[in-house]
């Protein structure tokens, strides 16, 4: 992390704005609907009137003297010439104040992040000063997927989070419960203007029984790039306090979890299993015994080779509540990623998933059903096996695809992935 964005109450805080620009009425439309106390020294060419933010405070007309900004918190400086910009600057930090100069990333103590205001709730994305623009187009994809009644719902939280906290003492319980809050109706109520039904409801949650233990979740990241996760995938993520994941899961997303939930590794190479499999099964239903969010974190898709059936009928006889978010297997991933369909009109009409390697005293595929025209078999497990699975599609008299328009290879029966 190259940047720290700290979050500063303005209740009571004096902000100043020093400048008479669109840079300058820029940061003043930050803080006219917040509870600072703003002032505005109007230095240089002043914008016209009407261009003036609604809620602006009048300008004094002209430059302050450190008198004028004492006690001020925050200063924002947008004039045009630099050296009045560092001059103004450094007389500002004499009186204790954090510092910020329009365009001039060296001058300032800190930079204003791309800000979405919900009132309660404000969200920031900052670049460091490097790019400026870019902060705003990711700021503008943000702002269109997050709901307008995110302020009125946090201010319900806070009135109701002492009566919280002394209902539920538990952390991990009371976290629970906000979780469903901020998912269920009552945030859904929120959004509709109806505060006091929404209110109603989350007491209504409070008198609910909470489950003994935590719950587990099987969740597979996919073929290591994060943003192939599903959304509910992330906010699953996101929210456990365990993460049990293997070998094949990448650092880029396991960094989209929660900063604070515990990693314990499983992972598995060929011949290489550092923890086995029962060990694996017993230590989710403890983490989530223990009251724990638990999230089973895998590489594809859990019922795709991934022993995530075994792992969920022992979750479900030790009692433990599971869902199953499906994620992309390898197979797919690796077509898509190749321009590969593993189905065509013309050239596939089946697909079969099979793996090279089964459980030891299982039976091997039978690569007479595979070895057929117009079938994909995509082979999982395969590429140390790869001399031997050739030889055994040949002798079950698999026939080369036929020709395929580009230089890719064309669907037909192979091993991949």
């Amino acid at each position: 992390m190259r940047v720290f964005l700290a979050s500063i109450p303005l209740t009571d805080v004096r902000v100043a704005v020093i400048g008479g620009g669109e840079a300058a009425l820029a940061k003043l439309r930050l803080f006219t609907t917040s509870p600072a106390a703003l002032s505005w020294f109007a230095v240089g060419e002043v914008a016209d009137r009407r261009e003036w933010p609604n809620g602006a405070p009048e300008p004094v007309f002209t430059e302050p003297t450190a008198e004028h900004l004492a006690g001020a918190r925050l200063v924002f400086i947008a004039v045009e010439n630099a050296g009045d910009a560092a001059r103004l600057a450094a007389m500002a930090r004499t009186t204790g104040a954090q510092v910020n100069v329009v365009d001039r990333p060296h001058l300032s103590d800190f930079q204003t992040p791309a800000l979405i205001d919900r009132d309660q709730v404000v969200v920031g994305v900052a670049t460091g000063g490097l790019g400026p623009i870019l902060a705003r187009d990711l700021r503008s994809r943000i702002e269109a997927v997050l709901p307008a009644a995110l302020g009125p719902l946090a201010r319900l939280a806070g009135e109701l989070r002492e009566t919280v906290k002394a209902s539920v003492p538990d952390f991990m319980a009371r976290r629970r419960f906000w979780e469903r809050a901020f998912r269920g109706p009552a945030a859904d109520l929120v959004a509709h203007g109806r505060e006091a039904e929404a209110r109603r409801e989350m007491l209504r949650l409070l008198n609910v029984a909470a489950p003994e233990h935590g719950g587990g979740a099987h969740r597979r990241a996919g073929p290591g790039d994060p943003e192939l996760l599903t959304l509910k995938a992330l906010r699953v993520l996101q929210d456990a306090d365990v993460i049990i994941h293997d070998r094949l899961v990448s650092d880029a997303v396991l960094e989209r979890a929660r900063r604070d939930a515990k990693r314990i590794y499983v992972g598995k190479a060929k011949g290489d299993h550092s923890v086995p499999q029962r060990d694996i099964e017993a230590l989710m239903i403890a983490e989530a015994k223990s009251g724990h969010r638990v999230v089973r974190l895998k590489g594809g898709d859990p019922f795709v080779f991934g022993r995530g059936g075994e792992e969920l009928a022992a979750m479900q006889a030790a009692g433990v509540q599971v869902h199953v978010i499906p994620g992309i297997t390898a197979a797919l991933a690796c077509a898509a990623s190749a321009g590969i369909p593993l189905t065509h009109r013309d050239h596939a009409q089946a697909v079969s998933f099979v793996t090279a390697q089964p459980k030891p005293g299982g039976e091997a595929a039978h690569w007479a059903s595979l070895a057929t025209a117009n079938h994909t078999a995509a082979i999982y497990m395969g590429a140390g096996l790869a001399d031997q699975v050739s030889a055994s599609l040949i002798a079950a008299a698999a026939r080369p695809p036929p020709p395929w328009p580009s230089s890719r290879t064309a669907p037909g029966p192979r091993s991949g992935c």
